[in-house]
């Protein structure tokens, strides 16, 4: 059966192909504009939306994924330059949380587990932020940083998964894939033969 990941994030569709698994892309038509201030129940109700609005057209398994930064209140994609420098002014010299929620639907089972991160910014300079969103990098991100990209300058200490930060926990998804048997006999003893 097909794999479809519900999401356009460039992020998200490079950590899928590390799973050397074949999958199709199709983003989710939805707002993710919701009124839910926990953290976890914020990216569990928006991976299942995301993952239930690809999943009504296609006879698939449809995986949908949803991450927000958390320091004190979710911290989304910031909507402009002055959002941006006001998360990072509030995540400087603190440690704040990356959730990232994500919800598999099958046939008939939906499956959806949460991973959080722990990250702590060095005390960042007013210089630092501006040369940093100069950049344009941080406005399509959670928080607004990219740690693997130059946003990884901001960074003290992480805590958790690095992958979950950039937008998709892969090592508990693989977990998850196997475990429920969607990764095919086939690919386990192919990748048992490389190993």
């Amino acid at each position: 059966m097909k794999i479809i990941l519900a999401s356009n994030s460039p992020r998200r569709i490079e950590l899928l192909k590390k799973l050397q698994l074949q999958f199709k892309i199709q983003p989710p038509n939805i707002d993710e504009e919701i009124n839910e201030k926990d953290p976890i129940k914020h990216v569990l109700t928006l991976s299942k939306l995301k993952a239930e609005n690809v999943f009504k057209d296609f006879n698939s398994i449809v995986i949908g994924a949803d991450t927000i930064v958390f320091h004190k209140e979710i911290f989304g994609k910031p909507k402009d330059y002055l959002d941006a420098y006001n998360m990072l002014k509030s995540l400087s010299g603190t440690w704040h949380e990356v959730f990232t929620g994500v919800t598999i639907l099958l046939k008939n089972e939906s499956i959806s587990f949460f991973e959080r991160t722990k990250v702590k910014f060095k005390k960042l300079s007013d210089e630092l932020i501006k040369y940093y969103l100069s950049t344009g990098e941080p406005f399509d991100k959670a928080g607004a940083y990219a740690i693997q990209g130059l946003g990884s300058i901001l960074i003290e200490k992480i805590d958790g998964d690095f992958y979950n930060v950039m937008g998709l926990p892969i090592s508990k998804l693989w977990d998850v894939l196997w475990n429920r048997g969607i990764i095919s006999e086939t690919k386990r003893k192919n990748f048992k033969q490389r190993s």
